[in-house]
């Protein structure tokens, strides 16, 4: 039985301890109005006991609604922090790469780029460990980017690229945070429907 089940079950308890006590305060009251005038107050006791049957009934509904939408939430709550957990580790993840599998990865995100910019001289700018690697292999990456590239000032990144003209007018974000950013609702609902179903 799920954490879940057993608040509903706690609430549904409380709620007929409610029903139990609510109930029986309006049977004491019935029976002292008998007692003055029976036949006024059998019409006047069974509707007390209606009205509080039906009070009862609200009120028990009214709990458990409460506790089903609380159970919602703490649902909701734990889900957003998981998928939180597996976009931090996807983050982690791509910042460790092995060097020879993130230096193709670069390549295929600044080709990306120079495709969309339709330029043959670009900069690039990305954190200073992504840029160490792609100034230690300017020449492979140029040719095999099919730009003309340089090195522009170091940013906070994870990793990826920022590929920018050489006046720094047009730009195009394939950083990896830049990515997951433009990325994020799609990439929520695939962790979730991996996660949750």
């Amino acid at each position: 039985m799920d954490g879940a089940e057993l608040i509903i079950q706690e609430i549904n308890r409380a709620a007929e301890q409610k029903i139990q006590y609510i109930l029986s305060e309006a049977r004491e009251e019935a029976e002292k109005l008998k007692e003055e005038a029976r036949k006024r107050a059998q019409a006047q006791a069974e509707w007390i006991l209606r009205k509080a049957k039906t009070r009862a009934a609200i009120e028990k509904q009214r709990i458990i609604a409460n506790a089903k939408l609380e159970v919602r939430k703490k649902k909701l709550a734990v889900q957003e922090e998981l998928i939180g957990e597996v976009l931090s580790a996807m983050k982690e993840k791509l910042a460790a790469l092995p060097e020879d599998e993130y230096f193709e990865v670069l390549v295929g995100l600044a080709k990306e780029a120079v495709g969309e910019l339709g330029i043959e001289k670009i900069i690039v700018r990305s954190n200073e460990k992504t840029l160490r690697l792609i100034e230690s292999r300017i020449n492979e990456f140029s040719e095999r980017v099919g730009a003309d590239v340089s090195a522009g000032e170091p940013i906070e990144c994870i990793g990826g690229v920022l590929v920018e003209s050489p006046d720094g007018t047009i730009k195009v974000d394939n950083t990896f945070d830049g990515r997951i950013e433009r990325l994020e609702s799609e990439l929520r609902a695939a962790i979730a429907k991996a996660l949750f179903g």
